[in-house]
């Protein structure tokens, strides 16, 4: 049962969610899956989307089982498996991010990430797989890439395509290390070391996996971005 209170907070017993957070940021509140049941998700996604009518709202790092009962639970929500996320709502976007991934390894975050973006307002590009190991797939995007307001590169291994892509485009990038990789990369530090000690200018990292906070910065940059356009 959702008891409202006047400190703006609403109270499941089990949580106590800040329904005022989107008039304090400009973004609603976000239900981490991980460590809560799939009751205890469903009732906080649908308490965060009856608070917020007019927005999308989104929950992460769901497991198998959270996903099947948002699935049946909540007919309305967009259930992304890979992503491991669920979505209530429409939002409005302004600003595009090219969501960059090294290897389809990276899928998971890159699927975060991208969700992450479009529920907090941007549009989000997706170009998988032009990792540094075959270099002309990525220059042949290179275009699409420097049009976005934004780009997210997500990477694993040894991390070079965030470092590669400082070079070759101007827009804020935001760099994922991810958990992918041969032997001792010690799940992820050497793609973080790596991102973190880049040659190349303006580059920002997350720390390892966060496809959600890459996203959420992004998107924040590309529509403000997009509304201060001529």
């Amino acid at each position: 049962m959702t008891v409202s209170q006047p400190d703006g907070v609403a109270d499941l017993g089990f949580a106590r969610l800040d329904v005022d957070r989107a008039a304090r940021t400009g973004d609603p509140e976000v239900v981490f899956g991980q460590g809560k049941t799939p009751e205890q998700i469903v009732a906080a996604l649908r308490t965060l989307h009856e608070a917020h009518p007019d927005r999308a709202v989104l929950a992460t790092r769901l497991s198998d089982e959270a996903i099947a009962m948002c699935a049946e639970r909540l007919p309305d929500a967009e259930v992304d498996p890979v992503g491991r996320t669920a979505v209530l709502g429409t939002a409005e976007t302004h600003g595009t991010v090219a969501v960059v991934a090294a290897g389809t390894s990276d899928l998971p975050v890159v699927r975060e990430c991208a969700t992450t973006v479009r529920v907090f307002g941007a549009e989000p590009d997706e170009i998988v797989d032009v990792g540094v190991a075959g270099l002309h797939r990525l220059l042949a995007q290179r275009d699409r890439i420097a049009e976005a307001d934004v780009v997210v590169a997500v990477a694993g291994m040894e991390a070079a395509l965030p470092s590669v892509l400082g070079g070759l485009v101007g827009a804020p990038l935001i760099a994922v290390p991810t958990s992918v990789g041969y032997g001792w990369h010690m799940e992820g530090v050497t793609a973080w070391l790596a991102t973190v000690n880049s040659c190349a200018p303006g580059i920002v990292s997350v720390n390892v996996d966060n496809g959600f906070g890459a996203g959420v910065a992004a998107a924040r940059i590309a529509r403000r971005t997009a509304r201060t356009r001529p």
